[in-house]
């Protein structure tokens, strides 16, 4: 099982209404047939952090996570969500023993940044972005 877990806040000036948009996309996303298990909404952790919400996609293996990684409803979902928030950190974790497992991980997301440019370019916008494209 490979996990991905996101902590975000919004940028300020989203709307309610935005923020609920946002979240509604990350759902759809969450819930795509190569989800294993997810959950969207309030971060729990510590306030002083500056997180007011998480996001977890659990993927089953290598071949799930390329499936997610490229699924319509993704790609669809992204160039929404990521232009209202305002600092975005990722944590991912695994109990796949592999060594080289991280690696493997980085080349799927490089590659997806060379073919689409504009989805490295939405993540390297966001300020205090620990997710670099």
């Amino acid at each position: 099982m490979i996990v991905n877990i996101l902590r975000f806040n919004f940028r300020d000036g989203t709307t309610d209404e935005e923020k609920e948009e946002v979240l509604a996309a990350m759902r759809r996303t969450a819930s795509v047939e190569s989800v294993a298990f997810s959950s969207v909404g309030q971060d729990l952790g510590d306030p002083s952090d500056g997180y007011t919400h998480a996001y977890l996609a659990a993927v089953e293996d290598l071949a799930a996570l390329e499936r997610y990684m490229y699924d319509p409803v993704h790609l669809e979902g992204d160039p929404h969500i990521l232009p209202r928030l305002a600092r975005l950190s990722a944590v991912r974790l695994s109990d796949d023993l592999d060594p080289g497992l991280h690696e493997k991980i980085t080349a799927m997301h490089l590659k997806k940044v060379a073919t689409y440019p504009e989805w490295g370019r939405l993540l390297d916008a966001i300020p205090n972005d620990r997710v670099s494209a």
